[in-house]
């Protein structure tokens, strides 16, 4: 359970009476994520808002300096009919608080499941759910760098360092010179917008076959859009261990995407590179998370291999990966 800091009933209520949306009923920890600590809220409502939300704690990755940028593009989206929940505000109208030192949000809880083993259907919504919140985050007037861009996933891995990582798994060293080659093809002139840069399946919440939330913003930056699209592709193509490529969810993905905003043709001709940084991405992150996350911490650590055998799949295939 992703859940690093506990906060005692008492502590929840006193933070919930600082909003409008009534007193705390209950408060349970969810387990999904690696980086925050988060909490389904429930509470008595009020006019103004629901009955439950979703309480995050910034534990990890996330600079309190940036969740302005987070906060007001989730904000933006959800006014923009993306399927994105809206922050909830304070009474003091603020977006987000502090306990001990930590930011806390509340946002908004919207209905949906996250789904284990996607349709091509629910790929195909997901790829316009994406194209939508990158043509309307074209308008938004906030910028942020990506900070876990190839030359960090190249950093992470050295500090890791080849011992370490091979005691995670003997082929994992692999992944520096691998880091060292990409980061060498990376394209820099691409289409950009704000990306979400994270959108796996379970930030991602579906009712049937349609996104009823994008959830889980984070990561947002500003990036090549095609970029994003080769992160997804890579989240929801393969099963968990990243042995098996489905290529019906992988097509259907990017015929939604293009459905609502067509890739140009240096675009696609990039979405080999840009997956393979983006797998890179996720075995540094996840190795240094392997190595790093406390015992005693209520987080299921990720095998950063899962991403490797993907990134072995996009060498190997290139553009028919996409096809």
């Amino acid at each position: 359970m992703a859940v690093y800091t506990h906060l005692s009933a008492e502590d929840l209520a006193e933070l919930i009476a600082q909003y409008d949306v009534g007193r705390l009923v209950s408060a349970k920890g969810i387990a999904e994520g690696v980086s925050n600590s988060n909490w389904l809220v429930e509470t008595t409502g009020s006019a103004s808002a629901g009955t439950r939300f979703i309480l995050t704690m910034y534990e990890r990755r996330i600079e309190i300096e940036d969740l302005p940028f987070f906060l007001a593009l989730l904000d933006f989206l959800s006014a923009h009919d993306c399927p994105v929940p809206r922050t909830i505000h304070d009474r003091q109208g603020s977006a987000f608080r502090t306990i001990d030192g930590k930011a806390v949000a509340l946002i908004e809880f919207l209905p949906g499941v996250s789904v284990d083993h996607p349709t091509a259907a629910q790929a195909r919504a997901v790829g316009v759910a994406l194209a939508r919140v990158h043509v309307a985050a074209r308008d938004f007037d906030g910028a942020r760098t990506n900070t876990l861009g190839i030359a960090e996933s190249r950093r992470v891995l050295e500090a890791c360092g080849e011992v370490a990582l091979a005691a995670i798994d003997p082929r994992l060293p692999a992944a520096l010179a691998l880091a060292a080659d990409v980061e060498a093809q990376w394209p820099g002139d691409l289409p950009a917008s704000v990306i979400h840069s994270d959108l796996f399946p379970d930030n991602v919440l579906m009712l049937g076959a349609d996104v009823s939330a994008l959830i889980d913003f984070y990561f947002a930056c500003t990036d090549a859009m095609a970029y994003d699209l080769a992160v997804t592709h890579a989240a929801w193509s393969f099963d968990k261990a990243g042995e098996t490529f489905s290529e019906d969810v992988g097509t259907a993905l990017v015929e939604g995407y293009e459905s609502i905003r067509t890739l140009s043709a240096r675009e696609r001709a990039c979405l080999p590179i840009l997956a393979q940084g983006a797998c890179l991405r996720f075995v540094a992150s996840r190795a240094e998370d392997w190595i790093g996350t406390p015992a005693d911490a209520l987080v299921t650590r990720k095998d950063p291999m899962a991403f490797l055998r993907r990134l072995d799949f996009y060498r190997a295939q290139g553009t028919a990966a996409f096809a």
